[in-house]
């Protein structure tokens, strides 16, 4: 490569560093409802810090796709015709562990329903770790495994984001993002959370 060509590229990887730096900053936060996205993002969010967009107004979500903690190919859009619950947690993040027996129990209680969970570990340099804290917690659903961060930064800004460890996004059944909220869930603000998408015909 030359001098000139590796200049040129130093911009790219430095922007790629602070995106990832912004995220990590973040990450962890047990605050939510703060975050809008500016510009017309459709989305409104309620004072539980549950951000919705209308039927109507709703984007596809991005390509989510990988290897799950067991080993096995796993992609969101083999899910679709379900909501899928997408919820991004590492076992280093407090609040993760605290949400993490509430969306066990929910999972399996929404499971006959259409819905599917998928978890997203993110910033885990072991898997170990990850897969610990699924058996620890009792969750049996999927998760991808995704150490580096690079699944959170498919979604497109201005869109339901996440933003902050643990996040949580809903993806309705014709494979559009439908809700998010950047704070940790109990069982009773994540089922708030779901229904209404359950119920949409």
């Amino acid at each position: 490569m030359s001098p000139g060509r590796a200049l040129r590229r130093r911009p790219s990887l430095l922007a790629a560093i602070a995106a990832a730096g912004a995220l990590t900053l973040s990450a962890c936060s047990g605050g939510g409802g703060q975050a809008g996205g500016g510009g017309n993002t459709n989305f409104v969010t309620g004072s539980g810090g549950i951000s919705t967009v209308a039927k109507g107004e709703r984007t596809e979500a991005p390509n989510i796709e990988g290897t799950a903690l067991d080993g096995s190919s796993l992609d969101i859009a083999d899910y679709k015709g379900k909501v899928v619950v997408l919820n991004f947690w590492g076992s280093w993040c407090g609040p993760c562990r605290a949400e993490a027996k509430h969306f066990a129990k929910v999972s399996e209680e929404m499971k006959d329903q259409g819905v599917q969970f998928v978890g997203v570990n993110t910033r885990d340099p072991q898997k170990s770790l990850a897969v610990a804290f699924e058996e620890d917690f009792g969750v049996t659903y999927p998760s991808l495994y995704d150490p580096t961060g690079k699944l959170l930064l498919r979604f497109p800004k201005g869109t339901l984001n996440p933003q902050a460890i643990p996040s949580t996004v809903v993806v309705d059944r014709q494979g559009k993002l439908a809700a998010r909220t950047l704070a940790a869930l109990d069982a009773e603000k994540l089922r708030k959370m779901i229904d209404p998408l359950v119920a949409e015909k």
